[in-house]
């Protein structure tokens, strides 16, 4: 069963515990800059609050949704509904239906009183060691010395070719397969918007840590830690009028969000929190 689908019928379990919040607004950023990584996320908002995040610079991911109708037509529609859009092979549908997931995820989180706890560790509590090479896909530049400081090697996947090469004990490489022997593993939650996490998941066997970061880590994380996830970093929305409008305006979110890391020694699990409702 692929990621999408397992992610979508826990969520199917949401539905007899009554009426679920229906869909309020999806929150564009401004236009992100050329070549920039600002404004990289929207944010799909319920009637009682609750936000879920989705990138938006893959492809024309942005415009695309500026101009769709799918943006207008969305406030009142079933949130569950919406998600199915998760599975669906159309970009758009598919960005936003990831927002749903991880809207609703939140709701649930939120119902059952659970809150996953502060993180102030970047790189996921993969304590790099020197000598050892940690593998990272994609090129997260402001991570990068926060591994080799440590006197650990680097080895990342990238898709960009102007990227590859080797400089100052980071190897920068097209071929995913040269990640098998890498102990220690650091992605993006990208990952599970492109539907990529179980491919690049199999080319590194040799993992036994592997840290998911990035905003948009908030779906249920089950599917995740059973695939041998080990820790999720992610956004925890604190005060969402004000994370909002800065997510419109193009601003930091400040103190209206706070970064979260959840292991499964951490979490109760998806049934446990069921069971609060």
């Amino acid at each position: 069963m692929s990621l999408a689908q397992d992610l979508l019928q826990q969520l199917e379990r949401l539905a007899p515990f009554g009426r679920l919040p229906a869909v309020r607004a999806l929150h564009l950023p401004p236009p992100p800059p050329p070549g920039g990584t600002k404004g990289e996320f929207c944010a799909l908002e319920l009637e009682d609050g609750s936000v879920g995040l989705s990138y938006v610079l893959l492809g024309n991911t942005w415009a695309e949704l500026s101009a769709s109708e799918l943006c207008r037509t969305l406030p009142g529609q079933d949130a569950l509904a919406v998600a199915q859009g998760f599975a669906h092979s159309d970009a758009l549908q598919r960005t936003v239906g990831f927002a749903a997931v991880n809207a609703l995820t939140r709701w649930l989180f939120n119902r059952s009183d659970f809150a996953p706890p502060a993180s102030a560790d970047s790189i996921g509590h993969l304590d790099p060691q020197p000598g050892e090479t940690v593998g990272m896909i994609g090129h997260f530049t402001p991570l990068i010395p926060r591994i080799t400081e440590r006197g650990a090697r680097l080895l990342i996947a990238e898709l960009r070719e102007d990227l590859v090469g080797e400089r100052d004990g980071v190897r920068v490489t097209l071929d995913a397969r040269e990640l098998a022997p890498c102990p220690k593993l650091l992605a993006t939650g990208t990952l599970l918007l492109n539907d990529t996490l179980d491919a690049m998941l199999a080319h590194a066997p040799a993992a036994r840590q592997i840290a998911l970061i990035g905003p948009s880590v908030g779906c249920p994380p089950d599917a995740l830690f059973a695939r041998g996830i080990t820790f999720l970093g992610g956004s925890w929305i604190t005060d969402t009028p004000a994370y909002l409008a800065a997510l419109r305006e193009g601003r930091s979110a400040g103190s209206a969000a706070r970064k979260f890391g959840l292991t499964t020694a951490q979490y109760p699990g998806w049934e446990a929190l069921l069971a609060r409702l």
